[in-house]
């Protein structure tokens, strides 16, 4: 009897192993047969790995005090401590509402803002209208941060600003928009929403153009209006793209752009501007301070994490759209 059942066992395991080598002997021809398409995967796939991945290792700084001298296993392991720093800092309650209130800002914003655009433009029934709104507010996409940021800081210059000269002839005073600390957020969103809203407006009008155009023929038969095919076609159809793009904002939440933040900071804003990746860069380059900047970014990253998941657990449970 055990015989026998050694007899099965075996030719089961044989079995298996013969799957495994036709799966792979399937898998090599696919591979042979497409080898232009991995070809062209391995750049990506290269980059990822280089420069996401294998800098990792580097997050363990987090929990030593790093010394460049000893290197990062030689420097002395300190578990949570840099992080108890970063907890009892006066600096993290500022931080932490500062980054919310702009990224939250941007979000509410700056979402939907787009999505609207799109809309009015799918519904423009001139082309050569429609193709010069789209080239007004996809152009600013172009524009570099340092120049965008030098634009903004001359618009809104209490001197030379033209926005100061339209205050004039109304007979109210100059502002230094830049120096006062509760402009800073709005001036840093509705700049985003300039120079992006163009840009994200194509995603949502290639969504739109995906829709089946008898949709609004069975609307039209029906007699729906124009606001009506809107709300029950149109946003309907590019809810999915929406979704996504919703999931990944929110996992972004607390990465608020370094460079253009950086690049608007003076003295007097500082109190409103300074969020953790500025604050992370002041530590850790500037202050030469790499573990305690480590663990402040990792921090950062761990919330970005738990909301991503977050959401795309709730988008999930809601709908039929998520990114996993």
């Amino acid at each position: 009897m055990s015989s026998s059942t050694g007899v099965i066992e075996r030719k089961k395991s044989e079995a298996r192993v013969s799957g495994s080598l036709l799966l792979l002997r399937d898998r090599g021809k696919r591979i042979k047969r497409h080898w232009q398409l991995y070809l062209l995967v391995l750049l990506p796939l290269a980059y990822l790995v280089i420069f996401k991945y294998i800098p990792m290792y580097g997050a363990q700084i987090a929990f030593r005090e790093f010394s460049p001298v000893r290197g990062i296993l030689g420097s002395e392991w300190v578990g949570l401590a840099n992080f108890n720093t970063f907890f009892k800092s006066p600096n993290f309650w500022m931080l932490i509402k500062n980054t919310l209130i702009i990224s939250t800002y941007s979000l509410l914003i700056g979402f939907p803002a787009p999505i609207i655009l799109a809309l009015a433009l799918n519904e423009v029934r001139s082309m050569r209208f429609k193709r010069f709104v789209q080239m007004v507010t996809f152009a600013p996409y172009f524009i570099s941060t340092i120049v965008m940021v030098s634009m903004i800081i001359l618009f809104l210059s209490p001197r030379l600003g033209f926005i100061d000269h339209i205050l004039s002839a109304f007979g109210m005073e100059a502002i230094n928009f830049m120096g006062v600390p509760s402009y800073f957020s709005s001036i840093f969103v509705w700049s985003n929403i300039w120079q992006g809203i163009g840009y994200g407006a194509v995603i949502y009008l290639a969504a739109l153009a995906g829709i089946n155009t008898d949709l609004y023929e069975a609307a039209r038969v029906d007699g729906a209006s124009r606001i009506q095919k809107v709300w029950h076609i149109d946003i309907p159809g590019i809810m999915p793209a929406a979704t996504i793009l919703l999931i990944l904002n929110v996992g972004q939440i607390m990465n608020v752009g370094f460079e253009k933040i950086y690049l608007m900071q003076n003295p007097l804003n500082t109190s409103t501007s300074e969020v953790i990746s500025t604050y992370v860069y002041k530590i850790g380059l500037l202050g030469a301070n790499f573990s305690f900047s480590a663990a402040v970014d990792l921090f950062n990253s761990v919330i970005n994490l738990i909301l991503l998941l977050s959401v795309n657990y709730f988008a999930r449970r809601v709908s039929e759209s998520s990114l996993w």
